[in-house]
Parts: C-alpha cells; structure tokens; sequence
C-alpha cells in the first residue's frame, strides 16, 4: 500500500445545509471530506491499514446504495479501491447539493447526517468499489430523509468526532476541521 505525502493531498471539503429531512452537516458542521488520489492499495490492504491506524474499522467492500441515505449514529469513511463513480451528497432535489466523481484512491469522509448515494457508476458492471469504515465502537444505521427521521437525528448532536485522521493517523486534514 502507499499512502501519498500529506503535503500532496488537494482535500475538498464541502458544508450542505439542510435539506427537508436530512440534516446534512447543519448539526455539527463538520464537512464532507474528499482527500483526492490519497492512496494506492487493494480492499485488502486498505483495510489493513484503517485497522492498524485505529479510527476506524472497515465492514464492508461494496459500492454504494442508490438511494439517499444517511447515518445519524455514525460518520463513515469510504475508500475507492476500483472505478470510478458520480455520487450525490446532500439529497438529489436539494439545491445545494454536491455532485463529485470520485476515483480510485479517493477517500471520503462523509460526517454523520450527510445524504448520499450512488448516481453513476462510470465503470459500469459494478466496477466502482469502497471499502466502508466506521469508528470501531459505532454501529451505523439508516436514514432516509422521511419525517419519521426526526427522532434519528438528534443522535447527531452525540457522534464524537475524529481523533486521529482515518488515513494519517496523528496529523490529517480531518483534524483540522
């Protein structure tokens, strides 16, 4: 696995605002992360190294749902391991939303009460692929957007955020949010 210098990282980082029932980064205002072409590994590798680290723990490799979802236990960090894909965060009908394409080598923090979903694989035949992580005592649930929701939400204000950057360790751009 090679993890590029920090010092090489172009990072975008995105605050949405609320948008009907998904709250976006509105409660905690911490953003939605892009580190671009971060690191070179396969899924194994990847989460090998989340492990050794110790934010988070990888669950899965998958692509992602196409349909707007959201976390309120949680924030999630996602690895691109293969393809290339247009996602959606912060709900397709909002204004405000953020359409990026991702690629391999792409990691994104996506903070607890971000939408998101799938809008494109660019690969196609499912050639778009993440490792998904989570702080290694959180278990995620799901959101999505409805009014029955609300209650869900208040779960945000709690979600602690990181204290060492998913990728790097001690020093990140997710530590200086």
């Amino acid at each position: 696995m090679t993890i590029a210098p920090l010092s090489n990282i172009q990072v975008t980082s995105r605050q949405i605002p609320r948008w009907r029932h998904i709250p976006n980064t509105s409660i905690q205002s911490k953003p939605l992360m892009i580190y671009h072409k971060a690191f070179t590994a396969t899924p194994d590798q990847l989460a090998s190294h989340f492990s050794k680290v110790g934010e988070v723990m990888p669950q899965w490799v998958y692509g992602m749902y196409d349909q707007t979802h959201f976390h309120s236990t949680t924030h999630e960090v996602l690895g691109v391991v293969s393809g290339r894909a247009r996602l959606c965060f912060g709900g397709e009908d909002n204004p405000d939303r953020f359409e990026p394409t991702v690629e391999k080598g792409d990691l994104i923090i996506v903070p607890a009460g971000v939408g998101h979903r799938l809008l494109e694989d660019l690969d196609g035949q499912e050639g778009f692929k993440m490792v998904g992580a989570y702080p290694g005592d959180k278990s995620w649930d799901m959101c999505y957007g409805k009014p029955e929701d609300e209650e869900q939400v208040e779960n945000i204000r709690n979600v602690e955020w990181f204290h060492g950057d998913p990728l790097f360790g001690p020093n990140g751009p997710a530590l200086h949010v």
